[in-house]
């Protein structure tokens, strides 16, 4: 479907790069800490994981063939208003949290350029002037976010790359590597592990969140889809076994910037500087495409009267800046509220929390790929993505799957609330063409 002239869209290039863009935030350069603990079973995690998200993009590619309406209109195809909305509404509340985690990194690595603001409060009160600056940029327009994403995102490449550098370097000069921890590796160890490196692969459901701003969805969306969720897969999986080698269990469980550490022992201290200015620009592109997302996510909602109309307004190319100030409100508001927390255990809760409450969305995708009636390759790769999204939710572990449930409640709650007050009126919203071979 053509967007109007007035609209501002997006192809595959900036499509892709808001793919890669967002799976590549500052979060990746803070889950050592995280996975350090792991040893071994974080490697296996991380191939397990890159597996089902590459699977699980697969099935959002199959749903975008209907068209450039957004992941709620696919889900409301297959199953109707009400799981496309408790899908979306867990998905909208946890781009916030992501925004929220990721942003606390990025200010951490910048805290690791000035000393000075190594401090919880200096941290947080980083993070959330990151996020003010991000909701300006995106209400700019969808182009404006686009472009920042390609430099980001090539940007953040080059940086994952140096790692892999630095690792060639110890090796040739003779330096011992660290040892893995040695905890044995076991089912539970792996899926607590993949819970983790789940979360540095959320993001690749960001091409299917505009609604009515990707030029030939029908093609972009897929392709940007499996091609960018598999380049990164294979980038994350070489880059986190390379500082788990370079840095010891000990330090990198109490390093606020393990990458620019890792690059620290390589290229000395400037070197770790200048990756930590990477780290801090990463979570910019990070932000950018997921401020996006949290108002496309909020603006398709309104659209159907789920959430107040006053989210369903634009401005500037149809921009949902209502929306996305709603967005970024309840992200300020997670970093305002946990100061107390230290960066690593903030981090970790909140990551946890995403991972949760957007395996919602993937589960109801998939099935909606699954009422398709694939055949053949197809139908294998959308049942290892449900195999691996019930595997996600054991890893993810009892206290956050007990938030993704009271999320889920809430959202039920509202619902109902919004419904009988007029909402969920699929007619006040375009409806995509079927589905096309």
């Amino acid at each position: 479907m053509a967007a109007p002239a007035d609209k501002q869209t997006i192809g595959f290039w900036m499509t892709w790069s808001l793919v890669v863009g967002t799976m590549i935030g500052a979060g990746i350069f803070m889950l050592p800490v995280s996975l350090a603990p792991y040893g071994a079973n974080a490697i296996v995690g991380w191939i397990v994981s890159a597996v089902g998200a590459v699977s699980l993009a697969y099935s959002f590619g199959r749903l975008a063939r209907q068209g450039g309406q957004g992941i709620q209109a696919y889900i409301e195809t297959a199953f109707g208003p009400f799981i496309a909305f408790l899908a979306t509404f867990l998905f909208w509340v946890s781009t916030p949290t992501s925004i929220a985690a990721v942003a606390v990194a990025a200010a951490a690595a910048t805290a690791r350029m000035a000393p000075a603001l190594d401090g919880t409060t200096s941290v947080a009160l980083i993070a959330i002037a990151f996020v003010a600056f991000l909701t300006l940029t995106n209400a700019l327009g969808a182009r404006s976010t686009g472009r920042l994403a390609v430099v980001t995102t090539f940007m953040k490449v080059l940086l994952l790359a140096a790692v892999i550098v630095v690792l060639f370097q110890v090796l040739g000069s003779g330096e011992p590597l660290a040892p893995l921890a040695a905890l044995p590796v076991t089912v539970d160890n792996i899926a607590a592990a993949s819970a983790l490196t789940l979360y540095a692969l959320l993001g690749f459901e960001t091409a299917v969140a505009p609604v009515d701003k990707v030029r030939d969805p029908e093609r972009t969306i897929p392709r940007a889809l499996v091609g960018g969720t598999g380049f990164v897969g294979i980038l994350y999986l070489v880059t986190s076994t390379a500082i788990l080698l370079l840095l010891t269990v000990d330090v990198a469980v109490i390093s606020n910037s393990p990458f620019a550490d890792a690059i620290g022992r390589g290229w000395g201290e400037y070197g770790a500087l200048v990756a930590a200015l990477a780290i801090a620009i990463s979570g910019f592109g990070y932000i950018n495409g997921s401020v996006l997302v949290a108002g496309e996510l909020g603006y398709s909602m309104a659209l159907r009267r789920e959430l107040p109309v006053l989210f369903a307004k634009t401005r500037h190319g149809n921009t949902p800046v209502n929306a996305q100030l709603l967005g970024s409100a309840i992200a300020i508001g997670l970093i305002a509220a946990n100061m107390s927390k230290g960066t690593g255990d903030l981090f970790t809760f909140m990551a946890l929390l995403t991972t949760s409450a957007t395996l919602w969305l993937y589960l109801a995708a998939a099935l909606a790929a699954l009422k398709q009636r694939p055949s053949g390759i197809a139908l294998v790769a959308v049942l290892i993505g449900l195999g691996f999204v019930a595997f996600a939710f054991y890893g993810s572990g009892a206290e956050a799957n007990l938030w993704s449930l009271a999320l889920l409640g809430t959202g039920a709650g509202l619902y109902f609330l919004m419904r009988s007050r007029g909402g969920s009126s699929r007619a006040a919203v375009p409806q995509p063409a079927g589905p096309r071979e």
